[in-house]
């Protein structure tokens, strides 16, 4: 049976349409109405805005459990359905800087669920271990090391088998000759953890890389005269992912940030073990991670990673960085879904998936359906 969803705005991926219907039938969408038609049975919302499936490309855990040496197509499908009833219908689930083992066997669940065809697996973020130990943040630096061909090989090939494969690198860890062969075989290079000068960060832009891991985080930062990674970021044309927690990132930054970049720019979580629980803290590597007043970060303050959900951080830029509510929402759907090449993922348009999320008036999550049925 046809489902017509009333009584909220709808969000189709580029517009805001008011007084109009979302008709869903057999899963997938069957298109926009003005009225409810005949025999469709209707679903009656109570106001907010009904939005396109939100993708998260950075969701290092949840449910108590990190991506890491555990991590098996089990557990890649407990995380989507998880992360789903927190609004992101899509995912790729992501292992911070480890072992060679650890990330050969990453890789390998993330095939494994590909060809189970888990629901909301979108592919895997690889976020290191080919870092600079400059900017090395929370992760490891025992564990960060520069690109080898075996890496390289195994990274070329696993791209293959996945539905998308984003690796965060840094320009001083690969070679321009690597990050090209990545991109040839289909990696998401993003530029992340990196101390990188502007002509260091521009080489690798013009080798392959096509976006950037938490924009000014982890980063060299935009200077007088050395723009930096940010720079680079900033008056080029590759995405960037953001944290929008206001722990992470200024409100102010972020607006400027978005007057530098209207387009490009989208909306990630960075969320850990915590994420979807009540967890007061977590171990990373053997280390503390404490969770307190919406922030994570080891002992000594550094922050790791978020205490964060993509429909909160669509609050923020709204309501806080005070950006159209249009442009809010695109940054977590069709913004992350050009990067995937999937842009199917991240509109209302007939015949695509109904991956459906319900923001209320108040700009909390209301409800999530994943292929037209309700997420509990």
């Amino acid at each position: 049976m046809q489902q017509a969803f009333t009584g909220a705005d709808i969000f189709d991926g580029s517009i805001l349409h008011r007084d109009t219907v979302l008709l869903v039938e057999n899963g997938r969408i069957a298109g926009l109405s003005q009225t409810v038609p005949q025999g469709a049975r209707e679903v009656r919302l109570a106001g907010g805005t009904l939005a396109p499936g939100f993708l998260d490309l950075q969701v290092n855990g949840g449910g108590g459990k990190m991506v890491g040496a555990e991590t098996d197509a089990a557990q890649i499908a407990r995380l989507c359905a998880l992360h789903g009833t927190l609004g992101a219908t899509g995912i790729l689930p992501t292992l911070i800087t480890d072992t060679p083992e650890v990330t050969a066997q990453v890789l390998a669940a993330g095939i494994a669920a590909a060809r189970a065809g888990v629901p909301g697996f979108l592919g895997l973020h690889l976020e290191g271990p080919h870092l600079d130990p400059r900017r090395k943040g929370a992760h490891d630096a025992r564990l960060i090391r520069p690109m080898t061909e075996d890496d390289l090989a195994l990274l070329c090939a696993a791209a293959q088998e996945l539905p998308a494969l984003m690796v965060t690198l840094a320009p001083c860890a690969a070679t321009a000759s690597q990050i090209a062969q990545l991109a040839a075989s289909g990696v998401i290079v993003s530029l992340g953890h990196a101390d990188a000068r502007l002509n260091e960060a521009k080489a690798a832009i013009s080798a392959g890389a096509r976006c950037a891991t938490h924009l000014f985080n982890a980063m060299s930062a935009l200077g007088s005269r050395e723009p930096g990674l940010v720079g680079a970021v900033l008056t080029s044309d590759i995405a960037a992912g953001v944290i929008a927690d206001g722990h992470h990132v200024a409100i102010e930054t972020l607006r400027v940030a978005l007057a530098a970049r209207p387009q490009g720019l989208f909306l990630v979580s960075d969320c850990m073990a915590v994420a979807g629980g009540d967890l007061a803290e977590f171990t990373l590597g053997g280390r503390r991670i404490l969770r307190q007043g919406g922030r994570l970060a080891l002992e000594d303050g550094t922050l790791a990673g978020a205490d964060l959900t993509l429909p909160q951080a669509v609050r923020v830029m709204v309501e806080r960085v005070g950006l159209p509510l249009e442009r809010a929402l695109a940054m977590a759907t069709s913004t992350p879904a050009a990067l995937l090449g999937r842009p199917e993922l991240g509109r209302f348009m007939h015949g695509d998936v109904a991956d459906l999320v319900h923001l209320a008036q108040d700009m909390t999550l209301a409800a999530v359906w994943r292929g037209g049925q309700a997420l509990p």
